[in-house]
């Protein structure tokens, strides 16, 4: 709990709740605190708790006798219930059991029955401590000399941290956002009642459905620990959240005073108790029922995890069973990095109103036209399910043609990663303005910061897929010459793993359960993305002589205090380890461009020619104007092209519900809401006006888009590269233009 200085951004603590939950049952009721000292009382309280927890550990406690299903179940078995491999004389059946509940765990081979440890840590979580004030906790860890290790995020952001407790036993501190990326209030909606098994054990059954809810507390009243004896709530003005800027409902706060009342409360201070501990006793519901997902999906504990995407990353290996070759040669991992690519935004168009039948204010004098805000179901989902490279990497000769190329199969065994020059035809510039192929990182015109182009120019050492360059092949570039080839063996290997989550994201009852199964679909993307090269080096030391040492480092950078007896020395990297497999996260962001080019250029490019004009497109989505007479009616002629679960069962549009999260489809982003009109300055800020919804995703605007050439009407753009501005000296003074008026290229 936390009370802000008057005048300051810090919010000292004035009291604290935690509480141990242990699978054998009750350990011990939630300890809760309240006093000026509060973030020293509970470095010392957790870590006297750690000391005993670690007493536990080291004396493990033997099987209880198995019940009659436990013997059956034992008998029966004929594969480990860990890693599923069927039991061997060299790896014979024995019994796995928790050390500290004596229960059964299950039938289990030799192998993994002496892999598994007893964990040398205390995992202590705290919801959203990467975006709380983490420091204020780090000052109390350096007290004494025990060691204090750091997972830092960047040089404020700490993804972890933990505090030794003896030679051998960690507190680690972890963010259960991490897993668990919404709001408790969100989360708390998620579980049924009687899945709130901790706080019903502290709570009265008709006092529980108060506080089944994100409570409401007054941060800025507190200005001082004396305010804990007020005898009553303050008024609602003093809920406002200067922070946040935010003022809490009259609904928020007539709760507050129904459960103070309720729960007999004598003064403030027994609020900020309860109020603590209730937050806590709810986390507490939420992970465990988290985690029980986890076990019962995955075999895996999320405790042992510092993060979703490193969870999701070993339930994939556990899944697929694979062994992905890394590189060994410095050669290919650069070559590699040349080809990576992330997803294009731009915005191709600035301005388009809609005019259809299923508008209020329809004009059927004026051509029919639709808004339509298409998204990608799980793009990289998508991608992820195709064949990926896994091993077997070699150079190969680079005597490819253009037929050749044009005939490799995207199914076979071998695959290809080319560098090559391209030629864009001027032919093609008109038709390719809105979304060229082969985007490429290169600072705009008059600029040095590079960023993801889309331009109709040559292509010089190009590096990208094979899967692409048939695809821009065929879309009518020309291949002018092949600088190298690698050459490695392709599989199916993540497809199972990507299904498996997408099939349980089809049955999720409530919506953090799509987002997390989405999310380990993902972050398995993120984990081969990785950039070592950013990753930084800060040590915590608690005592004199380690910042000495560190400090006499040559690869020193800087110091940050928190207090008397703790410092973090930033040092620069004298070393970096590379060890993610780059080459399938630029395969996948390769294949993610060929479903949205194909998708755009082979089926609407197609089907409308210079009926359509893209106006926004972002990664995963278009924004279209199209002129037909019922795009509704278009979509029924290519449902497997289409998501329509989102729409209503009885929609207006008569359009039958078809594949319901199937990856790689289309949605209606708007659900059948008709967009009525649409504004767009560059990439990142667009806005679009819908019958019953408003977007807005910026509100400090700026009109100037180095990524397109914008002509004079202030509307449309070209790709830079376009033929047509080859002869302009008004292309150059774009950019060097002193007025804030758009040139008139008239």
């Amino acid at each position: 709990m936390r009370s802000p200085n008057e005048g300051k951004g810090y919010y000292p603590h004035i009291g604290f709740c935690y509480f141990i939950s242990y699978q054998g049952g009750h350990y011990k009721d939630p300890v809760v605190y309240r006093g000026t000292d509060a973030p020293k009382c509970f470095i010392e309280k957790l870590e006297k708790d750690a000391i005993e927890i670690e007493h536990i550990y080291k004396n493990p406690k033997p099987l209880l006798p198995l019940t009659e299903s436990e013997k059956q179940l034992y008998d029966n078995a004929k594969n480990c219930y860990v890693c599923d491999q069927t039991f061997r004389e060299n790896n014979i059946k024995v019994r796995d059991h928790n050390h500290v509940t004596q229960k059964f765990n299950g039938p289990c081979c030799n192998s993994c029955n002496l892999a598994m440890k007893t964990p040398k840590f205390l995992p202590v979580f705290f919801h959203n401590l990467s975006g709380y004030d983490a420091h204020i906790f780090i000052k109390e860890l350096g007290y004494d000399k025990k060691q204090i290790n750091l997972i830092p995020n960047t040089e404020e952001k700490y993804i972890s941290f933990s505090k030794s407790v003896s030679n051998d036993f960690q507190l680690r501190f972890l963010d259960s956002f991490k897993f668990m990326p919404s709001s408790l209030e969100n989360l708390i909606k998620t579980l049924k009642k009687d899945e709130f098994k901790y706080m019903k054990q502290y709570f009265d059954s008709e006092k529980i459905d108060l506080l089944l809810r994100k409570g409401v507390f007054p941060y800025d009243y507190f200005d001082s620990f004396e305010k804990c004896k007020d005898s009553c709530l303050p008024p609602i003005s003093k809920f406002y959240n200067e922070l946040n800027e935010e003022a809490i409902s009259v609904e928020d706060y007539n709760h507050a005073c129904r459960v103070f009342n309720q729960f007999n409360l004598s003064n403030l201070g027994e609020y900020c108790d309860l109020y603590v501990k209730t937050d806590v006793l709810l986390l507490t519901d939420l992970f465990e029922n988290f985690r029980k997902i986890c076990i019962r999906t995955y075999k895996l504990d999320p405790c042992w995890y510092f993060t979703t995407p490193a969870l999701s990353w070993d339930a994939m290996l556990l899944k697929t069973k694979v062994a992905i070759e890394l590189f060994t040669d410095y050669d290919m991992l650069l070559f590699i990095e040349n080809g990576v690519r992330g997803g294009i935004s731009q915005c191709c168009n600035r301005y388009a109103i809609a005019n259809n039948k299923y508008m209020s204010n329809f004009n059927p004098d004026d051509e029919i036209k639709y808004l339509m805000y298409l998204d990608a179901n799980n793009l990289y989902g998508y991608a992820m399910s195709k064949y990926l490279p896994l091993k077997d990497f070699v150079w190969s000769d680079n005597n490819l043609t253009t037929q050749d190329i044009l005939n490799l199969s995207d199914e076979s065994d071998v695959g290809y990663i080319l560098k090559v020059d391209l030629d864009y035809p001027p032919d093609l510039h008109d038709k390719h303005s809105d979304f060229p192929l082969a985007p490429e990182n290169k600072p705009p015109p008059n600029s040095k910061e590079p960023r993801l182009l889309t331009t109709l120019e040559p292509k010089t050492k190009y590096v990208l897929h094979y899967s692409n360059l048939k695809l821009y092949l065929k879309l009518g570039l020309i291949l002018k010459k092949i600088h190298r080839v690698l050459k490695f063996f392709q599989s199916l290997w993540l497809k199972n793993y990507i299904d498996y989550n997408t099939k349980l994201r089809t049955k999720a009852v409530n919506d953090f359960q799509k987002d997390f199964y989405k999310l380990m679909n993902n972050s398995i993307f993120g984990k081969t993305m990785e950039n070592v090269r950013r990753r930084v080096d800060i040590r915590l030391c608690s005592t004199e002589e380690q910042a000495r040492k560190l400090i006499a480092k040559s690869n020193f950078n800087r110091r940050t205090i928190f207090s008397e007896n703790l410092m973090a020395i930033h040092l620069k990297k004298t070393n970096i380890k590379f060890f993610k497999p780059i080459h399938v996260g630029m395969t996948i962001l390769d294949l993610s461009k060929v479903l949205m080019y194909s998708f755009h250029y082979e089926y609407m490019k197609h089907r409308y020619d210079s009926k359509i004009k893209l106006m926004y497109t972002n990664t995963d989505s278009f924004i279209y104007e199209i002129k037909t007479d019922d795009f509704y009616s278009d979509m029924k002629d290519d449902l497997n092209l289409y998501d329509t679960s989102d729409y209503d069962k009885n929609n207006v549009y008569n359009l039958p519900l078809v594949n319901k999260k199937v990856i790689g489809k289309m949605k209606d982003e708007n659900k059948g809401n008709i967009m009525t009109e649409y504004v767009g300055l560059k990439s990142k800020i667009s806005k679009f006006h819908s019958i019953q919804s408003i977007k807005q995703n910026k509100l400090a605007l700026s009109y100037k888009d180095d990524k397109r050439f914008v002509n004079g009407d202030g509307i449309t753009t070209l790709a830079h590269g376009h033929w047509s501005l080859m002869h302009l000296d008004l292309f150059n003074e774009q950019y060097d233009i002193k007025s804030d008026d758009l040139i008139n290229t008239q």
